[in-house]
């Protein structure tokens, strides 16, 4: 039975996708196949009627942790990873483009000739108009991640769930990839995410979205059809959410 937007679970969303994410088999840069592959499976919520905002990575390209085997400063190397996630943005945006959705890729770094600067309110008013919206420049400050970036988002454009894609099945006891007898997470509380430092998600993202009762569901893109689970109210990957909040 199709699905309508009057169906969906969560009507708009954030999508973090780290920039890894778009290698694909690579070492570093952007996997064409692999980036067609996440805008069809992006498409395939937006056509059943989910407003979606993106926050995108750029560790495909730069990772500031890297920075010190360059002599390079905290504050530029944060910088570069920043431009990194313009590159992501424009690359995604095209994608989608080209393939007959809307979307619009906006900075919170001020590149006016490649990208709209971040405007809270132009933000919504693309959402409304039925367009993606990609978020780039992670906060626009050094030192915050970009899942920090993607809570603040979240936050700005009243997103009703932050969807934190990973390349596992969600969020669990011990690493999955090192330890096959790992447990898997249905659904874990903020306090235990901060409490247990699980490192899935920057803590301050984790505080910010405590903070303004935002959940947020760790799910593996590498499935297909997972966004479009999610939205339309499928049980996938794990729940972070306060104690009382219902799956």
């Amino acid at each position: 039975m199709p699905v309508s937007q009057s169906d969906l679970r969560f009507k708009r969303i954030l999508l973090k996708l780290s920039g890894e994410s778009l290698m694909g088999d690579r070492n570093s840069g952007i996997n064409p196949p692999t980036l067609k592959d996440i805008a069809s499976d992006i498409q395939s919520a937006h056509r059943v009627g989910a407003q979606i905002g993106i926050v995108i990575g750029g560790g495909n390209i730069f990772r500031g942790i890297e920075s010190s085997e360059y002599s390079i400063g905290r504050v530029t190397a944060d910088y570069m990873g920043m431009l990194a996630t313009v590159i992501n943005a424009l690359a995604l945006r095209e994608v989608l483009s080209a393939t007959g959705t809307p979307a619009s890729a906006m900075s919170a770094l001020a590149i006016d000739r490649a990208v709209e600067p971040f405007d809270r309110n132009r933000a919504l008013k693309h959402l409304d108009q039925g367009r993606i919206v990609i978020f780039a420049g992670g906060t626009g400050n050094p030192f915050f991640t970009t899942d920090t970036a993607a809570t603040l988002r979240a936050t700005e454009i009243n997103a009703q769930v932050i969807l934190k894609a990973t390349q596992v099945d969600g969020v669990y006891d011990r690493d999955p990839v090192t330890e096959p007898g790992a447990k898997l997470f249905r659904k874990i509380s903020y306090d235990q995410v901060l409490r247990d430092r699980l490192a899935v998600i920057d803590l301050t993202a984790i505080s910010m979205a405590m903070e303004q009762h935002i959940p947020i569901i760790v799910f593996n893109m590498g499935k297909k059809g997972n966004i479009k689970r999610i939205v339309s109210g499928q049980s996938v990957g794990t729940l972070i959410a306060g104690e009382g909040d219902e799956r």
